[in-house]
C-alpha cells in the first residue's frame, strides 16, 4: 500500500477519520454499477469475499437479463434502479444507498477482480479515508490498457499533480474504496466517465487520507464497453479545468 496523501493539518481531514466503528467490526458494502453486464455478473460476484456484509448494485436501465442473473447469484443483493444515464450517476445512487462503513467500488465487466476487495478493507481499516486502486502503482497492472489510454492516464495524473498537488500514479481506475462518512464530502456531481478522476480530486481537496493499492485490471469477459477513450478524455479534461477553476473562484470569495 503506498500513501497518497496524510492530510493530517488540512481541512476536514478530522471530521470523517480516526473514529472507531461502535459495533466493533466495520460494515463493509461493495457497490457495483451495471449496465446490460448479466454474462459478466456471474464472474463478478462469485469473486467476492463472503466476508463482505452487503452488495449493493446499482443498475442504468439495462436491457438484457442483469437483474435476474444478479438476483438468482444473491438473492439478498440490494438492486437500485437509477433513471439518470452515465457512471457517475450510477455511483452516486450507490454511495448514497450503501449503509456499509466502508464502501467499495467496482466494475461489472469482469476486469476487477474481487479478490482484491481485502486490501481496499486494509487500507481503509489502516486509518485511509479513500483507497484509490492503482494499475500503475508498484505492484499493479492491466491487460487491457491501450498505449493511447495509458498515455492519456499519465498526462492526467500529471495535471492532477500540478494544478492540485495530488501525486497519483492512476488518475482513471474505478475501482476505489471510500468511508461513508466520508462520501459527502466527495460532493459527486458528474454524471459520466469522468467521476472517477472528480473523485480523486474532490478526495485530496478535501483532506483526506488517501491511500493507493495496487490491482491488477483484466480485459472485459463479454460485451464492449461503454467508454470512448477520445470523448471521455476530453470530458475528463474539461472537468479538471472546471474543478480548478472552481477553486480558484473560491478562494477569490
Amino acid at each position: 500500500m503506498v500513501s497518497v496523501n496524510p492530510g493530517a493539518s488540512m481541512p476536514g481531514a478530522d471530521d470523517c477519520s480516526r473514529r472507531i466503528e461502535p459495533h466493533g467490526r466495520p460494515i463493509v458494502s461493495v457497490m457495483i454499477p451495471t449496465l446490460n453486464e448479466a454474462g459478466n455478473l456471474p464472474f463478478v460476484l462469485n469473486t467476492i469475499p463472503n466476508w463482505v456484509d452487503e452488495i449493493v448494485l446499482v443498475d442504468g436501465r439495462s436491457q438484457d437479463d442483469t437483474l435476474r442473473v444478479a438476483k438468482v447469484l444473491f438473492p439478498d443483493i440490494r438492486v437500485i434502479k437509477e433513471l439518470r444515464p452515465g457512471k457517475g450517476a450510477a455511483m452516486r445512487a450507490g454511495f448514497e444507498a450503501a449503509k456499509g462503513d466502508f464502501i467499495i467500488a467496482l466494475d461489472a465487466d469482469g476486469s476487477m477482480d474481487g479478490a482484491e476487495i481485502g486490501a481496499f478493507r486494509d487500507a481503509l481499516a489502516a486509518g485511509a479515508d479513500y483507497v484509490k486502486g492503482t494499475r500503475f502503482g508498484p505492484g499493479g497492472g492491466s491487460a487491457d490498457i491501450t498505449a493511447f489510454r495509458r498515455f492519456g492516464d499519465g498526462g492526467i495524473c500529471f495535471l492532477i499533480r500540478i494544478l492540485f498537488g495530488a501525486r497519483y500514479t492512476d488518475a482513471t481506475y474505478g475501482y476505489i474504496g471510500v468511508r461513508k462518512d466520508c462520501v459527502e464530502k466527495l460532493g459527486i456531481d458528474s454524471d459520466g466517465f469522468e467521476v472517477e478522476t472528480l473523485i480523486g480530486i474532490r478526495a485530496h481537496r478535501a483532506g483526506l487520507r488517501t491511500a493507493e493499492v495496487p490491482c491488477f485490471e483484466a480485459t472485459r469477459i463479454h460485451g464492449e464497453s461503454n467508454l470512448h477513450a477520445l470523448k471521455d478524455g476530453l470530458r475528463i479534461l474539461r472537468t479538471i479545468v472546471k474543478e480548478r477553476l472552481r477553486g480558484s473562484r473560491h478562494a477569490s470569495a
